[in-house]
């Protein structure tokens, strides 16, 4: 090793030792010499644009860490420093603000040689990018204005474009339950399911005291054939409708999934009304119900009136009563 050689390792370890003790202005100094004196090292350079980077001189540390690229193709330097010097370009620019430049020269570091660091800093580059995008994209007034438009398609009954203008206030104002809500109606119109599903979860998730939230999960669970679940929703819908304006929605859905409950099912289906009366009074459960004097009235009361069901489920003793007598096969609605 040549004396100018040796040298240069002697400012650079003098340099790292001032940039380790924060006296940043010595330790650019003990790099710069050391550059000048073997200008086939780029370590010497990467270390001064780690010293730049402290100091927040961002541009003068893009400037020499691409001095530090070109010059280490030149010589055909370990592509370990190549992108260690690509990566602390992209992190000046993260630094800057350039979130599009830092994520280019994360990506051209990641070329070169893959570390999980830089990996790390480009996927957190790229997520503080989309938050930054959907922050300048919020606008609460043009996001109503879009529901607006969406509800007009609505009252058509075109909802694809429906959908579309929901979509677009969802993403003008994300926080807001009801473009999803009203989203879930027109998905469900479409038999999507499953997107019908993730709206009406996300009315919950936003606003747990939406009745409506609750309803439309209510409404897939139907779509579903998922009966009981759905009547177990739609109490929940009861219990949040504190102003009473779900009312009458709520009763309606209630009385199709009653309706729709068919507790003939598996080895059951071809019980005769004699052996479904000899399986119901094995069971304590039933037997109380149907020995409760007021649950006689209330089932010959909908017996004679079908319609008077709605009434009576408003209870919800009476409701869980009725559910009980339809799983044993005692009771039957529709």
């Amino acid at each position: 090793m040549s004396d100018d050689k040796q040298l240069a390792l002697t400012e650079k370890e003098l340099g790292n030792k001032a940039y380790k003790a924060r006296n940043f202005e010595e330790a650019l100094t003990h790099y710069n010499k050391a550059w000048e004196l073997d200008n086939t090292n780029i370590t010497f350079l990467t270390n001064k644009a780690a010293v730049l980077f402290e100091q927040e001189n961002y541009d003068e540390c893009i400037t020499v860490c691409e001095d530090a690229v070109e010059k280490g193709r030149e010589l055909r330097t370990d592509y370990k420093l190549i992108a260690r010097a690509l990566q602390r370009i992209g992190s000046a620019y993260v630094k800057k603000g350039d979130l599009d430049n830092a994520i280019k020269y994360y990506g051209k570091s990641l070329t070169e040689h893959r570390t999980p660091d830089t990996l790390q800093k480009l996927r957190d580059t790229e997520k503080a990018k989309k938050e930054q995008e959907k922050a300048a994209y919020h606008d609460p007034a043009l996001a109503d204005k879009a529901r607006e438009a969406g509800n007009a398609f609505f009252k058509e009954s075109k909802w694809p474009e429906a959908i579309e203008q929901y979509t677009e206030a969802i993403k003008r104002n994300e926080n807001d339950v009801r473009p999803y809500s009203n989203r879930a109606v027109c998905y469900l119109k479409l038999m999507a399911i499953h997107e019908a599903e993730k709206d009406a979860n996300k009315c919950i998730e936003l606003d747990p005291n939406f009745a409506r939230g609750y309803i439309r999960k209510a409404a897939v669970q139907f779509a579903k054939k998922e009966f009981q679940e759905c009547i177990d929703t739609l109490e929940q819908a009861r219990e949040h409708d504190t102003d009473g304006k779900c009312t009458r929605e709520i009763q309606q859905q209630l009385a199709k999934a009653y309706q729709a409950m068919n507790p003939f099912t598996g080895a059951a289906a071809n019980e005769s009304q004699e052996e479904t009366l000899k399986r119901a009074a094995q069971d304590p459960e039933v037997q109380r119900i149907l020995s409760d004097p007021i649950m006689q009235q209330i089932l010959q009361q909908m017996q004679e009136n079908p319609k008077a069901a709605q009434e009576h489920l408003k209870n919800p003793q009476i409701a869980a009563n009725i559910r009980k007598l339809m799983s044993a096969g005692v009771l039957r609605m529709g």
